[in-house]
């Protein structure tokens, strides 16, 4: 069974190669994905993932311009809407910024296609935005156009992904259609480092988009009394490299990596002192080191210039996060029993705390087939 998938807010195509690999098999028969259409605003996102995913099929204009009636028929809709305004480094607007009612297209689509199911992302801080009013309506409109939802705060560092990286995936399935999503659990552990994420393999002397940022001199300077896994705050400056800051001190300020543990998040934006910086080189990550920390292989080649690049790379959803959530679908369809896990957020939009599951390693394999 082949699915076609189309997008909204498709970005370099994080997501869509992560649908691309995922693939499962029951009784003889295949359950893949495969590519409809995409779309996008931004002409260097377009172009990356024309050259990557698909030449000819992605319309690179505003969404509210885009006729749905012009494409093709989907059977699974994805749609990261932009995050701008529910992010906790933004200006936090939510549902009333520019970027908040973007969700609305999404669920446009949904009416007007009526896929089998769908898969929306955004990060973590939607929960709260606008008192957590925003995330409840999105929620209920996604269902009273008969979906059942399974949202679910995924913290991708547990599903192999080298980065702490916790973004909001919705799952929903057509209300008509008799399966029921499960959240996959957590397979990787020990956590995969940032360190062995960007040195094993060496990454090759010809690989794209690998440029070092030249760091000024007092850059060189403060990194070089920066331990790893301290930032500018943490750190033991003198008072001559100390930052002038008042009120809120983000914790990411020339923050270096901790070899022994995933990275922090990589973002996509933001000025001196956020470019994510290695473990013992005085230096800001290239942005293919950056790409690896968020599993893009490094025959993945960003187009634009190195600030359009690193936005991409920041912005993307994990390909392997996407593939893990895309692959436990696909089994619920097929019939496939998998290890999973109570979502953490109920279909109202309330947090569940619960503890952490912890596998063993034979679990691990037996739930996934894989070798680890």
């Amino acid at each position: 069974m082949n699915f076609k998938i189309g997008e909204l807010f498709c970005g370099p195509g994080g997501l869509a190669l992560g649908a691309m690999r995922s693939s499962v098999e029951k009784n003889g028969q295949q359950y893949a994905i495969s590519h409809a259409w995409a779309n996008d605003f931004d002409e260097d996102s377009c172009e990356t993932y024309r050259q990557n995913i698909a030449r000819d099929s992605i319309i690179c204009r505003d969404v509210e311009q885009l006729d749905f009636s012009s494409l093709a028929p989907i059977d699974i809709l994805a749609f990261g809407f932009p995050c701008n305004d529910f992010s906790v480094v933004g200006e936090k607007k939510g549902i009333n910024g520019v970027y908040g009612p973007l969700y609305s297209h999404g669920v446009r689509a949904l009416e007007h296609f009526g896929p089998k199911w769908f898969l929306a992302e955004n990060v973590g801080g939607l929960r709260n935005a606008n008192d957590g009013r925003a995330f409840q309506t999105i929620l209920k409109e996604l269902q009273e156009v008969g979906y059942v939802i399974t949202p679910h705060l995924y913290r991708f560092e547990e599903y192999g992904v080298p980065q702490a990286r916790h973004r909001i995936i919705i799952i929903g399935i057509r209300s008509d259609i008799p399966v029921t999503f499960k959240v996959p659990a957590p397979f990787s552990k020990p956590l995969r480092t940032c360190k062995e994420a960007v040195e094993e393999p060496p990454i090759p002397a010809d690989a794209p988009n690998n440029e070092r940022t030249k760091q000024a001199t007092w850059v060189i300077e403060r990194l070089k009394h920066i331990k790893p896994g301290e930032n500018a705050f943490t750190s033991d400056l003198p008072e001559h490299l100390k930052l002038n800051v008042k009120g809120a001190k983000i914790s990411q300020i020339y923050k270096r990596l901790d070899p022994n543990k995933p990275a922090y998040t990589v973002t996509g934006s933001g000025g001196g002192g956020t470019h994510v910086y290695h473990w013992s080189e005085d230096r800001a990550l290239t942005n293919r080191e950056r790409a690896r920390l968020q599993t893009f292989p490094d025959n993945f080649v960003f187009s634009g210039t190195k600030e359009s690049v690193r936005r991409q790379i920041g912005m993307a959803l994990p390909p392997l996060g996407s593939q893990v959530i895309f692959d436990a679908t696909l089994k619920c369809f097929a019939g496939i029993n998998y290890l999973s896990v109570k979502p953490n957020i109920t279909p109202g939009g309330d947090t569940i705390r619960s503890r952490p599951m912890q596998l063993s390693l034979l679990e691990r394999r037996c739930a996934y087939g894989k070798s680890i």
